[in-house]
């Protein structure tokens, strides 16, 4: 990794750690969640701080988004519509025909082993087409 992809990367994540202290209920608590089981599944992955505001984790282009809302934290892929999904954790956005999202609201469980496997999937994707 290039210094200054080190140092946007850095304070990337220091944007993202105050965003969840700022949030300071479930939401932040959500996202935190989010963030670690993104990493636990892409140690490789690269934080991102886009959108005046939206935290974005990428490997090789847009992984996902982890935006919060007042009743709902999105997690929305970029290239979700070509991510297989056999847990069925795509609850939204459903429409478009490239992403897809997931909602998770107040008291959700997450499906840890298949949030994992997408995020892995997504990761393959963008590998894939960036070596095309």
């Amino acid at each position: 990794m290039k210094n200054n992809e080190l140092q946007q990367d850095q304070s990337a994540s220091a944007l993202i750690d105050a965003r969840i202290e700022e949030l300071g209920d479930w939401r932040g608590e959500m996202l935190a969640r989010l963030r670690a089981l993104i990493k636990e599944a892409d140690p490789d992955v690269i934080e991102e701080w886009k959108w005046r505001g939206v935290p974005v984790w990428s490997h090789n282009g847009i992984l996902c988004t982890g935006e919060t809302y007042k009743s709902v934290v999105k997690m929305t892929f970029a290239k979700g519509a070509a991510l297989p999904d056999p847990a069925g954790l795509f609850n939204s956005s459903l429409e478009g025909n490239t992403r897809r999202a997931i909602d998770f609201h107040e008291g959700t469980q997450i499906d840890e082993k298949a949030l994992k496997e997408l995020v892995r999937a997504a990761a393959a994707l963008n590998s894939a087409k960036a070596k095309a």
